[in-house]
């Protein structure tokens, strides 16, 4: 997906983490460590289900991408571990305070780099909606908390 500043509001509290030279990273991507590098989502390997997928991705979440990284590249870019971002989703409605994770693509087999579904609880968790959407939209205002670096959405699985 291209470069999209999704950063609405609030701090941001950002660290700086090299990326894998084989990872193309875009502005706008939910971001996890491995290791001792960042990853855009769509890298993490496959556990077979979506909510596999997204409880891994939880445990190693460490944000929002603010600067792209091309391939090749392995300096550091910033990385925001808190704040507001609007992100992509399936059609929904969604409450203030409800939980939001990452979502797969359509094969199944991957997650989106820069888009969400609401999850039933912390443990998939990356942040919570924090603004109503009563009628179905295609996109939702999530309050993102780093697991790694924050202590984000943590509920024993």
């Amino acid at each position: 997906m291209a470069s999209t500043m999704r950063w609405r509001y609030g701090d941001t509290s950002p660290v700086l983490l090299p990326v894998g030279s084989v990872y193309l990273v875009e502005i706008g991507d939910l971001i996890y460590m491995e290791v001792d590098d960042a990853r855009p989502a769509s890298a993490i390997s496959d556990q077979g289900t979506l909510v596999a997928n997204q409880e891994l991705f939880h445990d190693k979440f460490i944000g929002v991408a603010m600067q792209r990284s091309a391939i090749g590249d392995t300096d550091s870019i910033r990385i925001a571990t808190s704040g507001v971002f609007e992100f992509s989703c399936q059609a929904s409605t969604f409450e203030v305070g409800d939980y939001i994770g990452a979502n797969e693509e359509g094969t199944g087999t991957q997650l989106q780099e820069q888009g969400v579904a609401g999850v039933a609880t912390a443990n998939l968790a990356l942040g919570r909606c924090v603004k109503r959407v009563p009628s179905a939209s295609t996109s939702v205002l999530v309050d993102v908390v780093s697991t790694v670096v924050r202590g984000g959405p943590q509920a024993a699985a």
